[in-house]
């Protein structure tokens, strides 16, 4: 897959680079660009964001991989991200992590054949004080038990007829 920008999108680029004292401090709109553009950051849009701003691979592919924002394999319509880290942990995240791959039958970092759900297990969501928390894409399920969870997940199948 070729990885281009149009005009528009790099002269935002441009335009962004000139708010700080380092180019490549745009780093994270670029790769937050090309996810939104292609879905996720294959290897091709770490080379791009690269070219681009004048860095590494080896430092792009650093940031991609450290953030949990960004997908670099393709993801389900519905991304399920529980988040393990030790308040949800201890509030019973891992329980619902293996309800989801139960009823999904999928494990965390698989999708479904269906391309319907991705389930991943984050390290932090930033919602400690609400624990367990799942993100579904861009919305957080917090204060989160079994119920609660398969009633979410049974009315995003009966929405896609599942």
């Amino acid at each position: 897959m070729e990885i281009r920008f149009t005009d528009e999108e790099l002269q935002k680029i441009e335009s962004l680079k000139t708010r700080y004292l380092k180019p490549d401090s745009v780093i994270l709109e670029v790769l937050y660009l090309i996810q939104e553009k292609y879905g996720f950051i294959s290897y091709e849009g770490i080379k791009y964001a690269s070219k681009i701003l004048d860095i590494s691979e080896e430092h792009v592919y650093g940031i991609v991989s450290f953030y949990s924002m960004f997908n670099t394999k393709p993801i389900g319509k519905y991304h399920l991200q529980v988040c393990t880290n030790v308040s949800c942990m201890l509030r019973g995240a891992y329980e619902l992590l293996h309800k989801l791959e139960d009823e999904l039958k999928i494990k965390a970092g698989e999708t479904t054949p269906d391309g319907l759900f991705t389930i991943s297990e984050v390290e932090c969501l930033g919602s400690c004080g609400t624990a367990p928390v799942i993100q579904i894409n861009k919305d957080y399920l917090e204060n989160l038990n079994e119920d609660k969870l398969m009633h979410v997940l049974n009315d995003l199948k009966k929405a896609y007829g599942n």
